[in-house]
Formats: C-alpha cells, structure tokens, sequence
C-alpha cells in the first residue's frame, strides 16, 4: 500500500479537479441515493395504508433526527394527499421517486467520467516518466538489465497498474463516501441494528481479507517470470538467423515452452485467490443480510423497540446498498495488493539512481575551438581498471587513431568523451572545461557518432537521416545523403526517400546502412566526430564507398577514429596504439613502423592474413 499511495501522491495532484469532481458528484449521488430509497416508504404505507395521517407539522427534539425527517416528510404527504387525493399523491411520489433517480444517475456518471479522466491520465504520466526516465539512465544500468525485462516493466507491468490499481481507484475514493454516509443513516434508522452490524462486517471483512494476503507474493512472480519471457522473445527475434543456422529451432522452443508454462502456474495461482473471492464476498453478504433481517424481524414482532415494518424496508434498501460498496472496496483491496508486485518492478526503474550527475550551474559549451584532453584518466566498470593513466590530447581539425587489440580498451575510451560514462580519476576536459561540468545534452551536440552496426530505425530515409536534426528540409536531407554515397540507392526505391528501410534497416545492406548513419552524422554536421570501426564489418567494394562517404565527412573536423583495418588510418595526424587499457606507443604512420613494435606487429599481422 505503500508503493500504491507514493504512486497516487506523485500523480494525482496534476488533477486536483478531477478530484474534487468525483468527490463532489459522489456525495451528491450518494445523498440523492438515500432520498430515492426515502420515498419508497411514504409510496408503501400509502398504498397499503399502513401509515396514519401526521396533520400536526413536527417539531425537532434533540436526538431524534430522523424521526423528525420522517414525519416532516409524511407532514407534507398528509397535507398534499388531503389537497389531492391518495391516488394523485401516489403519482406525484412514483414521479419524485424517478426525478430523484434520474439525478442520481447523471451525477454517478459525471463522478465515473472524472475518474476516468484521472485515470487515464496518470497511467498516461506513469508511462510517459518511465520512458524519460530510461531515456535518461546511463548505459551502465542496462548492461545489469535485460533489454525484454525492460521491455516488460513499461509494457505489461504498466497495463497490470492500470487495469488492477487505477481500475480500483474509483472503488477507494467513492466507496468510502457512501458506506459513510450510508453507515450514518443507518444509525439514525435504528441503533440497535446499526450496533449488530458493525459487529458482523469486521469479521466478514477479517475472513475475505485472508485470501488476498499472498496475492502480492505470486502476481510479484508473475512479473519476474513475464519479463524473462520478455527477453527470450527479444533475444529469439534478434538470433533468428544463427536460431536457423544453427537448427536450434528445437532448443529455443523448447526453453519458450518451459518459461510459458511456469508463467501459466503462476498465473493460476492469482487467479484462483483472485477468483474464491467474489463467491466468498457473496455468500459472506447474502448471510449477513439473512441474519439482519432475522435480527429485523425479532425486534418488529418481539420487543417494543418502535421499528416499523416500512421503516424495516427502508433499513434493509439501504443496507442491501452498502454491501456492495463493501465488497467493491474487498476487491480493491485484492487488485491493489496483486497490482503492488507491478508496482515494485516499476520503481526498481523508477528509482534508480543516475551517477552521470547534471552540475547544478553548469558551464556553457557551444562552440569546439581549441582541443579535447584526457588527463590522467583511469576507469574500471566494476572491479579492474579498463583505462589506466591515459593521457591525451586532440587539437581542433586533428584526426586521432586508436588501435589495437580487442579488449584494449579504445571503444571505453571514446566513450568517456560524450559521458556515457564518468571516470573515477583525472578528468576529461573539451576547450578546458570538464565534461563533468557541461550540460550533457550540449556537450553531445557537439559530437557525430558513427559506428561498426549502423542503428538505424523501422522508418523512412527521410526521417532516419533527419534523426536529431529538427526542421530539416529535403534539400539538406539530400546534400547529406549525396555527400554519403547514399542518394543514388535511395532513388532506387519505390518511393524515394520516404520509402520505410525495416526493422533495423533489414531492407538494405550493410554498406547502405553504414552510408545511411554517414549521411545521418553530415546533417548534424558536428565540430567533433567520432568514427568506430565504421567501415571493420564490410566487404571491400562497399568499404570503398564508405570510406569516400568518410573521407568527405571528416573534412575540417576533428576526429576520433577506432580503426581495425590500419589501411583505413595511415593518413590520420597521430596514431595511438591501446593495449592492456593502456597508451603503448603514439605517432604517425610512418613514425610507428619505423619504431618496429606494437603497430608494426599489426600491421605485419594485417598483411598475412
């Protein structure tokens, strides 16, 4: 409940209005309720003339409310019926009577649109906060996650808030008022009834109570159990080409099979508690009202307690009315309790923490204009160092190399650049100011990435190469697209540049996709660029349109380039060879073969392959 309430304190605020409508309407509805059922009794003892004329009008005495309301009431029919007539009167109160309802309806369904308004629209805010908050965590959370478990908590564990929660929320917030006011009512009715019953409904509350107490421990299994399966899913539809290859077509089926199953155990085990307690609700309700009306009846025929049989009738309307309520707000209990497993999986996202810390004042960076310098830079993702003591320096309109082994550490490297992630010692610094203490959406406005897989999106040309760039038109789609080597084969489509390239960019190859990222990088048109083994995973024909594309894109920028054919770099500025997480020798092309080590060793290697 806890989760639940944090949940509705963070949200609900934004509509205060909402609020107060259903509130408002509900106690209206409510009120109109009692005096729909009120009218019932007058319209009985009229026609069965049970009643005697009240032709003295009443006067209030403290503690006799009711009373008062009653014979004021039977008053104003004695005065009418003696005007009118008892047939008339008999009309005129069957009209009132559906007058009444009619308004109970219509405030019951303006209070009903409120909530659903307010419902809606937290749900909508829920989904809308985790996705910023994804969006928003640094890599190093996902690399402890997995991406379908993910997928799971803001697709399927959002929907289980919404339709267990935020379907009961109506339940808490109405049913409360009218078993309230309902509870009033029939006190003033008849205290010695009211009294038997408040004995009776905490017990039956107590024995419907016990079957939701584990419904949170399985639906909290469930979610664990959906978002595996989440995962499997993803990692099945991203592996179908080895899946086939491989004829494990058999194996990963297998493994799918086993997981819905224990899926399927789980759920069961929800339903069936979720399911034992509208029956249970309804036997618990039918025997109270069972053992009411005997009680009823005793005080009627055997006591002098004053309790009229009409007066009786109207006590059993409205109680037949609050055991509804009641057994609403039973089941609110129960979803919130299955839909809190949701809750806590959500928060896991929601509160985690991101270290990439924004600096409170931070210092402005529009302009590259000077150098890019790693100062003593060592970092680890958990236990050893990956990074150590490296020191580095790139000046404006330099293309800097790295290469190496993989595993050296060279992708960490450029990483660290665009805060991905933070280094534990020394400083990264662009123009001399630490990245750490630059807005970091402006320092990555300065950078271009283009990377050994293209990521790309199921869209169009159109909107793959405009991706980052608001406002751009067609005209400098197409010059990016013309400077990548790319426009020729967008033409070639059926429909241009609008024509959808797949999940992925599965429709065209990988040097079209690798052009595509390329054209995407120019449009930014970035001071800094970044370029990881762009070109490693092609074959040569499209590595020479690549390699033109890049060429053309790294003119008067500054570059960093992790290069694993050397043939690729030999004409960059500085060559920085990566082994062990350090800096092991640095120099030009030719400096570094003249020196006869490491790179040497690389390239020698390169040549006999």
């Amino acid at each position: 409940m806890k989760k639940f309430w944090s949940l509705l304190l963070r949200f609900i605020p934004n509509y205060r209005k909402s609020v107060a409508g259903v509130l408002i309407f509900s106690l209206i509805s409510t009120i109109l309720s009692l005096f729909s059922f009120a009218m019932i009794v007058p319209i009985l003892e009229i026609l069965f003339g049970i009643s005697s004329p009240v032709m003295v009008a009443p006067v209030y005495e403290t503690g006799h409310l009711f009373d008062f309301l009653k014979n004021t009431l039977y008053f104003l029919v004695t005065q009418f019926m003696l005007t009118h007539g008892q047939i008339t009167t008999l009309v005129v109160l069957s009209v009132a009577f559906i007058s009444i309802t009619l308004l109970k309806v219509l405030t019951y369904y303006i209070s009903t649109m409120c909530m659903a308004f307010m419902q809606t629209g937290v749900v909508r805010d829920l989904r809308n906060s985790m996705l910023d908050k994804v969006l928003d965590l640094p890599l190093s959370f996902f690399t402890e996650e997995r991406k379908g478990d993910i997928m799971s908590r803001v697709s399927v564990d959002v929907a289980e808030v919404e339709a267990s929660i935020m379907g009961s929320l109506e339940m808490l917030v109405k049913n409360p008022i009218m078993i309230v006011i309902y509870l009033v009512v029939l006190v003033a009715v008849s205290w010695e009834l009211s009294l038997f019953v408040l004995i009776m409904l905490p017990i039956a509350g107590f024995v419907m109570g016990g079957v939701g107490r584990n419904l949170k421990r399985d639906s909290l299994e469930v979610g664990v159990e959906q978002g595996i399966l989440a995962s499997q899913l993803e990692e099945m539809l991203g592996g179908l080409r080895i899946i086939k290859a491989f004829n494990a077509e058999g194996k990963i089926g297998a493994r799918f099979h086993r997981q819905t199953e224990r899926i399927r155990d789980a759920i069961i085990r929800v339903i069936r508690r979720q399911y034992l307690a509208h029956p249970m609700s309804e036997f618990i309700g039918s025997t109270i009202i069972s053992i009411v009306v005997c009680y009823g009846g005793f005080l009627i025929i055997g006591t002098s307690s004053g309790l009229q049989a009409s007066v009786f009738i109207y006590y059993l309307l409205i109680f037949y009315s609050i055991i509804n309520p009641i057994k609403e707000l039973s089941r609110a209990s129960y979803n919130i309790k299955k839909g809190s497993a949701s809750l806590e999986r959500i928060d896991k996202i929601m509160a985690a923490e991101n270290p990439l810390t924004c600096p409170e004042n931070p210092k402005h960076l529009k302009n590259f204009t000077d150098k890019i310098e790693y100062r003593n830079v060592f970092f680890k993702y958990s236990n050893d160092w990956v990074l150590k003591d490296i020191n580095l320096t790139i000046e404006k309109g330099k293309t800097i190399a790295l290469v190496g082994p993989s595993g050296g550490g060279k992708s960490t490297l450029v990483d660290l650049l665009p805060r991905f992630w933070d280094v534990q010692q020394g400083e990264i610094t662009v123009d001399g100011i630490c990245v750490k203490d630059v807005n970091r959406h402006e320092l990555r406005e300065l950078m271009g990435n283009v990377n050994q897989e293209a990521i790309l999106f199921n869209d169009t040309f159109f909107n793959n190469i405009a991706f980052g760039v608001d406002s751009a038109t067609q005209e400098q789609i197409e010059a990016a697209a013309k400077i990548a080597n790319a426009h020729d084969f967008i033409m070639a489509t059926e429909n241009g540049y609008q024509s959808n390239i797949g999940d992925r960019g599965c429709k065209l190859s990988g040097g079209q996709r690798q052009r595509i990222s390329i054209a995407r990088a120019i449009l930014k048109n970035p001071p800094i660029l970044i370029l990881d083994e762009a070109t490693s995973a092609l074959d040569t024909e499209s590595e020479r349109l690549v390699q033109d594309a890049l060429d053309n894109l790294m003119k008067n920028r500054t570059t960093i380039v992790i290069a694993h054919r050397l043939s690729t770099i030999v004409n960059a500025d500085e060559i920085c060879v990566i082994e062990g997480g350090k800096i092991v020798e640095r120099g030009t092309h030719s400096e570094l073969i003249a020196l006869n080590g490491a790179y040497k060793k690389l390239q020698d290697a390169q040549k006999l392959k």
